[in-house]
């Protein structure tokens, strides 16, 4: 199994430790745990922008939010109609 390490400052170490204990977990069990929660985090985030971008550069959508006079949605062009 591959391993890594990560050096922390005195202050980091001691703030890792005590979460850990305040989740009743070995300090290798959180930092593992931690670690896993924050790709998920950020393949979560990566895929809800994907979506906002889909769903808000729908010129349909863009119409509709100016025909019910909300100003700050997005902007139909002339361009976003194909011919």
């Amino acid at each position: 199994m591959a391993a890594l390490n990560v050096d922390f400052d005195d202050a980091e170490l001691e703030a890792l430790r005590e979460a850990a204990r305040e989740q009743g977990m070995t300090l290798k069990a959180f930092v593992k745990a931690s670690t896993r929660d924050a790709i998920a985090h950020q393949r979560a985030l990566r895929a809800g922008a994907l979506k906002f971008r889909r769903v808000f550069a729908d010129p349909d959508l863009a119409e509709a939010i100016a025909a019910a006079g909300i100003d700050d949605g997005p902007v139909p062009s002339a361009t976003d109609r194909a011919a």
